[in-house]
């Protein structure tokens, strides 16, 4: 099995050459941040995730969770890798001081998101809601309440949960039948079962913070009667510790096709006591806050087995031999799988995928540092606009970009990756459900489409259309570029003229929209892909006059993005 290994030079290409962090980190009025202390960040987490998190990974798949006497035990090795995870301060990074955080650029926390789902992407799932949860509750929670619960779920010496789906209510939250009673001490008491819960009980934490959706006795019918409550695992003591068991108990572990590390827990909540979030029936709206953040953490981690299993591949198809490649001589020697064109094809498709992919999530991660920390009330408001957009994207093409990359890896191992000795089957297997989970990626593909492009009546379409044109007008003139941007610019017009029509046509029946949706949304990823690459292309024209003893590198960059 092929040792992982973490991509630092293409994740630096990206966030110093590309997306010129240090000047992104100055516009935020962090001056501090320099590209020593971005690299820092890097080469630890490269050696923590390389060390500690990777070699968890084949252990999770064979190992598994395990439910025995009411306790879910994980796989061996992942309470430890946590000690070191909360003891490193991974999980604090980019969180407010006030509550124990090194209020970093959440834009950060995406690339040592990247590098962590590559190593083990299922010892990843127990940190992810975290980090949502800390979100939902620094915008929707009282003073009180933050000052409580923030300080254990920044430091991670708790984690969270998010509780939505229900046997008879999956993406349809209206269908909803949890209850929450009013208590007399101001509490409420929950009740009703909860399934498909990631990291619903496990080991690894002295407490578990569930964020649940649940309906009060008055609550109107629909997504409008659901309020949002904290229900905790132990209930804290005076001190603030966890003291006693609050009424939720995990009654059953999903038995999955993949992520068999990864505690998907059915829960069951008999009175539990909790306490609610935000304002009566706006739990929905808080959710969101979580459940957005939850989308581009799992694009992070499609990204993340793309990228193991890219590995794997190239690593195969440099050492296997097989056939002979077209134009080898006679009597020459079987040809390595990576002398064939086609092998070659699918390498440089599962390239184009993830470094494509890769700069498209950290320009979004990048937007979102803005929208929150920008001191300029546009250009917050202008990227949170765009990232309206960027989530959907993020979420459902680099899933999907993941998943077709994952099996062509296995299709360069030919039938040595279809069994389990070589390990690649497994990241198809972990990454499937990522387009499944936190939304459907038909789900993604309808809020694109039918929330932002068309309900902001084109507005946000003429957003994105004009940050792609105005890079094409102000490389219009550059000869070096010229295989790229002109065919971009045939790309976004086509891309534009598909939206208007799409328009015209939603507006006199609304199954025209619900019918195009998910090739509308392919359609864009693709135009961003190209866009991305286009970038790309050009930062390594300049870098190869700059610096030719990294040429091999920035000649892998334009031959990639042709």
């Amino acid at each position: 099995m092929t040792a992982w290994h973490a991509p630092l030079r293409d994740l630096r290409f990206v966030l110093h050459e590309v997306l010129h962090y240090a000047q992104h980190c100055r516009h935020l009025g962090r001056e501090d941040i320099g590209t020593d202390t971005v690299d820092g960040i890097l080469d630890e987490c490269a050696r923590y995730a390389g060390e500690v998190v990777a070699p968890l990974n084949a252990v999770a798949d064979a190992e598994g969770v395990r439910l025995e006497q009411g306790r879910v035990l994980t796989p061996p090795g992942f309470a430890e890798a946590q000690r070191q995870y909360r003891e490193a301060g991974w999980g604090s990074l980019c969180w407010p001081g006030e509550y124990g955080g090194q209020d970093l650029p959440e834009s950060l926390a995406f690339a040592v998101s990247d590098l962590l789902s590559s190593a083990c992407m299922t010892f990843r799932t127990y940190s992810i809601l975290t980090e949502g949860a800390i979100l939902a509750l620094e915008a929707h929670a009282s003073p009180e309440q933050r000052a409580a619960w923030l300080p254990r779920l920044v430091s991670a010496d708790w984690l969270a949960t998010m509780c939505l789906t229900e046997p008879q209510a999956g993406t349809d939250l209206a269908l909803l039948r949890t209850r929450a009673e009013p208590a007399a001490d101001g509490s409420y008491r929950i009740t009703g079962g909860k399934i498909f819960i990631t990291a619903g009980d496990h080991d690894l934490a002295g407490n578990i913070v569930h964020l649940v959706l649940a309906r009060l006795p008055d609550a109107p019918a629909g997504t409008r009667g659901i309020s949002l409550f904290l229900v905790p695992k132990f209930l804290p003591d005076a001190a603030g510790d966890p003291g006693e068991r609050n009424a939720v108990v995990c009654t059953r572990l999903e038995h999955k096709m993949g992520q068999h590390g990864s505690a998907t827990c059915a829960l069951q909540f008999d009175g539990a006591r909790g306490f609610m979030i935000g304002e009566p029936h706006g739990g929905l709206r808080c959710m969101f806050t979580m459940m957005n953040h939850a989308r581009l953490a799992v694009g992070m981690q499609g990204l993340g087995q793309a990228e193991r299993a890219w590995q794997m591949a190239l690593a195969y198809a440099r050492e296997r031999r097989q056939g002979r490649a077209a134009g080898a001589a006679d009597g020459a020697p079987a040809s390595l799988l990576i002398e064939h064109a086609d092998v070659r094809r699918m390498l440089l498709t599962q390239k184009a995928f993830i470094e494509g992919g890769r700069l498209l999530a950290y320009f979004a991660a990048v937007e979102l540092d803005t929208s929150r920390r920008h001191p300029d009330a546009g250009e917050r408001q202008r990227a949170a606009d765009l990232l309206a957009v960027l989530t959907p994207l993020v979420k459902a093409f680099v899933t999907e970009s993941a998943i077709e990359s994952t099996s062509l890896a296995i299709q360069v191992f030919g039938g040595h990756g279809y069994v389990r000795d070589a390990g690649v089957e497994q990241c198809y297997r972990d990454v499937r459900v990522t387009s499944i989970y936190e939304g459907t990626n038909a789900v993604q593909s309808f809020d694109l489409l039918g929330r932002r492009m068309l309900g902001s009546g084109g507005r946000l379409a003429r957003l994105l259309g004009g940050l792609i044109g105005g890079f094409c007008t102000h490389h219009a003139g550059y000869e070096e570029l010229a295989e790229f941007v002109p065919r971009l610019t045939g790309l976004l017009k086509e891309w534009t003229d598909v939206t208007e029509r799409l328009g015209d046509r939603a507006a006199r029946d609304p199954v025209e929209m619900e019918a195009a949706a998910v090739d509308y949304l392919q359609f864009t990823g693709h135009l961003c892909l190209a866009w991305c690459w286009a970038k790309m292309a050009a930062v390594a024209i300049v870098r190869l006059k700059q610096q030719p003893a990294d040429a091999g590198f920035y000649e892998a960059k334009l031959a990639t993005a042709r």
